[in-house]
């Protein structure tokens, strides 16, 4: 099927990781403070089409920096507000934010690929459902995030040699790149 073939609107909800899809990735690192924030190109605008098709926009990031000491819980907050203006003066919107502070050998069910984020997600707007909801993200953790819950799954990458293992469903080089086929639909 293609993706155009879908019919997406507001019954839909879409999920967004942050780091490599609204953001520029800090290789090796991590976004500590607002500074080190960097909106992809076309991302804001992005967000504000996505916006006029899906009924939720939710983003799911694991943080771990918090978890290793580097960043602080306020330190997240004041960059998800500055990229939340961001989006909005764009004429975008997100219904919420949802992350994951904990390191990878906590085991801890909120860390993609466990699905908590999704779940708690789902009991703050029980009108998500899973079968109706399309996981966007740049890493496998995403894509097996998306595939443990029913969703569409679209891998954000320039890379054509990963292996796609039935991970996901779509794959496009930006977040720019999937909206522009959503509108053809």
């Amino acid at each position: 099927m293609r993706l155009k073939d879908y019919s997406f609107n507001r019954n839909w909800t879409l999920f967004l990781d942050r780091d490599g899809v609204i953001n520029e990735r800090l290789v090796g690192d991590y976004v500590k403070i607002p500074e080190e924030f960097s909106f992809i190109a076309g991302v804001p605008e992005a967000i504000s089409s996505l916006s006029k098709v899906f009924g939720r926009i939710i983003i799911v990031t694991n943080q771990q920096g918090i978890g290793k000491g580097l960043m602080k819980e306020q330190d997240l907050e004041l960059i998800h507000n500055n990229m939340m203006k961001g989006i909005e003066d764009a004429g975008g919107r997100i219904s919420k934010i949802y992350h994951c502070p904990h390191l990878e050998r906590d085991k801890s069910s909120l860390r993609k690929p466990n699905t908590g984020m999704a779940l708690q997600a789902q009991k703050d707007f029980p009108g998500i459902n899973f079968n109706k909801s399309v996981m966007v993200g740049d890493g496998l953790h995403d894509m097996e995030f998306g595939r443990r819950l029913g969703m569409l799954c679209v891998l954000i990458s320039e890379a054509t040699d990963m292996p796609r293992n039935g991970l996901w469903d779509y794959q496009f080089e930006s977040l720019f790149a999937f909206i522009r086929e959503v509108r053809r639909q």
